[in-house]
């Protein structure tokens, strides 16, 4: 579970309310359900318009994704990498193939029964970036999904606001409904600008970010599977892996 991802949710939010109290409003006052109808339905619609079915099906099935803990363990994946080189230096390629089985990982499960099968080289390599690449462009394509609807929300939101301006007009001579339809127009607006910017923006980058990392980590694999097919020594291996996960580790902090 990624507690960073969970506390950044919960704080936006509760600073929000707290500001709220602060002001002498309550939180019961943001509560409005037909506001969230609106924000939340007429988002979610406009992007199954935009979308395909199969994308916008897996923008929502990769919300779950988003709130696990992400590790590549660069480290861990050269160490055993190293240590495969070293099996296939000592006994051959074909001594690799015992190992496959205690492998928990699906991609170097699959790319070191490539290696032991004795595929081409250059038809390992393409068919392990082809796979990389793939995978990469489906996850960026659900977060596109999220990107859309924090577009699409703050405007949702402000025809929330528009419909409930209408339904105060609608009511003049009623000075009961007037404080509900008023409601309903300024919340929608909060919920249009808050869920844009506290959840599906960011709900986005943290999909491409994961995105990134499984790059990354899978590249690595493959990087140190084509080695040990070019039956490099184990300790060139490990130098090449650790400057090869090194400048990804480099490049990370940068961005921060």
């Amino acid at each position: 579970m990624d507690l960073l991802t969970i506390l950044g949710i919960v704080g936006s939010i509760g600073a929000i309310l707290l500001g709220q109290f602060l002001e002498g409003g309550h939180a019961g006052s943001l509560v409005q359900l037909t506001a969230f109808i609106i924000v939340i339905g007429g988002t979610l619609g406009a992007c199954m318009v935009a979308f395909p079915k199969d994308e916008f099906m897996r923008g929502m099935k990769q919300v779950g994704t988003t709130f696990k803990a992400q590790n590549a363990d660069m480290a861990g994946l050269s160490a055993k990498l190293v240590e495969l080189a070293g099996l296939a230096r000592r006994e051959g390629v074909l001594s690799l193939e015992g190992k496959i089985a205690e492998l928990s990982d699906p991609f170097l499960k699959r790319g070191l029964q490539l290696v032991v099968d004795g595929v081409d080289p250059n038809v390992t390599r393409e068919t392990l970036e082809v796979a990389i690449f793939v995978e990469f462009e489906e996850i960026n394509a659900g977060a596109k999904v999220w990107e859309s609807a924090g577009g699409f929300a703050p405007t949702v939101g402000i025809l929330g606001a528009v419909l409930g301006l209408i339904h105060v007009m609608e009511n003049l001579d009623d000075p009961t409904k007037l404080g509900p339809g008023i409601a309903v127009a300024f919340v929608a607006t909060v919920y249009g600008v808050g869920s844009a910017n506290l959840f599906f923006l960011p709900l986005a980058t943290k999909m491409k970010r994961n995105a990134a990392m499984e790059k990354e980590r899978k590249t690595l694999i493959a990087e140190g599977l084509l080695s040990i097919q070019e039956g490099l020594s184990p300790r060139i291996i490990e130098e090449k892996l650790k400057s090869f996960a090194g400048s990804h580790a480099a490049h990370d902090e940068h961005k921060k």
